[in-house]
């Protein structure tokens, strides 16, 4: 029978708990719009049409996103 080891468990468990607080968020897809969504918006675009600006580049995104990613970014 092997002997418990108080400092390899607890090595093992700093580690993990490392591993488990590493950022998992991605890039936005709307970053590669920065420009173009921070000026039009800036101009008086909406939410809603900005959304709609970005459905016809084939980025599908809820209002919600636009209007957060706007109050991060812009």
């Amino acid at each position: 029978m092997t002997k418990f080891d108080v400092e390899t468990e607890l090595a093992k468990l700093k580690a993990e708990t490392r591993e488990l607080r590493q950022k998992r968020f991605k890039n936005s897809r709307l970053n590669a719009y920065r420009g173009e969504l921070v000026t039009m918006h800036k101009e008086g675009a909406t939410v809603a049409e900005l959304q709609r600006w970005l459905k016809a580049k084939r980025i599908s995104v809820v209002w919600t996103t636009v209007k957060r990613w706007l109050d991060n970014h812009g």
